[in-house]
């Protein structure tokens, strides 16, 4: 059975005029926060070679993943960076993940709300928000891929805050 694990960045810094939204870096008290929400994600999967890990490019969603991955022990070299995730409604949230190659058991994204709040809710039936650095855990339907993947077809089994 394949797992998505849909993770909000972490806490970045205010909006402001000098720095463009998408260069806004992750607070110190954003950083802890996620080191801890990655130790505890840590004891509930298993990375392998058939996990793949997607991240916005945005700072403060590739920074997110930066901190999660080695304590993950997922290679940060391997994180697959795309812009298609940034400032996505949910459903381009979704088409990212449907191009997912079968290859791949676990899928990790990276990203923004209310994206993937409305992705959870709309692949599980489910009623959540994601904080910063949470991560909702999904599985995916008997006999579903992640090119399947749609409303209704998985299951949220976890929430990791």
């Amino acid at each position: 059975m394949k797992t998505l694990i849909l993770i909000r960045h972490a806490k970045a810094e205010e909006h402001s005029l000098s720095k463009s939204d998408f260069f806004r870096d992750l607070q110190p008290k954003g950083i802890e926060r996620a080191k801890r929400i990655a130790e505890s994600l840590s004891n509930k999967i298993k990375v392998d070679n058939k996990t793949l890990v997607i991240s916005s490019t945005a700072n403060r969603a590739i920074q997110t993943a930066e901190i999660f991955c080695p304590i993950l022990q997922y290679p940060t070299s391997e994180i697959l960076q795309t812009e298609n995730i940034y400032e996505a409604h949910f459903t381009e949230i979704l088409n990212v993940i449907n191009a997912v190659d079968d290859q791949y058991e676990q899928v990790l994204v990276f990203g923004h709300n209310p994206g993937l709040s409305n992705l959870t809710n709309y692949l599980s039936h489910s009623e959540v928000e994601l904080a910063t650095s949470n991560a909702a855990i999904l599985k995916l339907e008997d006999g579903i891929n992640f090119s399947m993947l749609s409303g209704g077809t998985a299951t949220l089994i976890g929430l990791v805050k």
